[in-house]
């Protein structure tokens, strides 16, 4: 047991290292805020090329926050005013969004120390400094119990030990309370290395999380797969990606060769079936 928590936590350094560098990027590319989003988003259709970067921004924005909105959907009926955990918060968007558009008092939950007051300054911009709770925690060790109404995990729960994640996240909901799951899932197993080591995950199958959160007393009560909507996103990315290739003389660019081709491989393989990108809902019984 303590070899394999120490590869965890090996692991999970890394990751932290892996989002304290990429912070800088992560603001320039979906800043300034102060809601910034750092996960996929929904189109509706392939945009067509052309965009300038500001706009090509605006719409990344508009459709990470569509994804927010699905997510809401997807649960029924969002507990409006209610407790939310974000975990793997991220620059705190998603919690924001919860605050504002939800009146939900948020616990945004990130492994990054530096993160914490980007989220609390963000926070306090948006006028929900007071509902905005952030928080420096691993996401198994988030205290309490039975304390929340909703639980969502947007593209972070593939970086934690299933099993033992969905046991907690059972432990910390109330009786009736939801567990919003949007990630990638694994469907060809070819795909798990490259997948991994680029994006420092540990990508999973479809039928592994159900299994888990079912052995866990999460029972699944609906799955969307949003795949067909994923594309567009990544179609809006690659082309801003472009854009910023071509800085200025003398600036540092921010957009490499393996960064367009591994978004270029994601985008390929969410169109052939290699992955979904799945929304769950799992709801814990009373």
């Amino acid at each position: 047991m303590r070899g394999e928590l120490s590869r965890r936590d090996v692991r999970q350094d890394d990751v932290v290292v892996y989002y304290e560098e990429k912070t800088e990027r992560i603001l320039h590319r979906y800043g300034p805020g102060p809601r910034v989003h750092f996960h996929v988003g929904l189109v509706d259709g392939i945009p067509p090329p052309g965009a300038t970067e500001p706009v090509l921004r605006r719409r990344i924005h508009a459709s990470q926050e569509a994804l927010l909105a699905e997510v809401a959907r997807a649960a029924g009926r969002f507990p409006d005013g209610g407790d939310v955990l974000d975990v793997g918060c991220g620059l705190g968007g998603g919690s924001l969004y919860w605050a504002s558009e939800h009146g939900a008092h948020v616990t945004a939950v990130t492994n990054v120390a530096s993160h914490v007051e980007l989220v609390r300054t963000f926070a306090e911009i948006e006028g929900v400094g007071a509902r905005v709770k952030a928080l420096h925690c691993d996401a198994l060790a988030v205290p309490g119990r039975a304390c929340f109404d909703a639980v969502v995990a947007l593209e972070s729960s593939s970086y934690l030990p299933r099993a033992e994640w969905f046991r907690r996240v059972r432990a910390l909901l109330r009786p009736g309370g939801v567990a919003l799951v949007a990630d990638c899932f694994l469907g060809r197993p070819e795909l798990a290395g490259p997948f991994d080591r680029y994006w420092r995950t540990r990508i999973g199958t479809l039928h592994e999380y159900l299994s888990t959160a079912q052995a866990a007393g999460l029972e699944l009560e609906s799955r969307d797969d949003l795949s067909s909507r994923a594309v567009g996103f990544w179609s809006l990315t690659l082309e801003l990606m472009a854009h910023e290739r071509h800085v200025a003389p003398g600036q540092r660019c921010l957009v490499r060769g393996e960064s367009s081709r591994e978004h270029l491989r994601l985008q390929q393989a969410l169109m052939d079936g290699g992955l979904e990108y799945g929304l769950l809902v799992l709801r814990r019984e009373a």
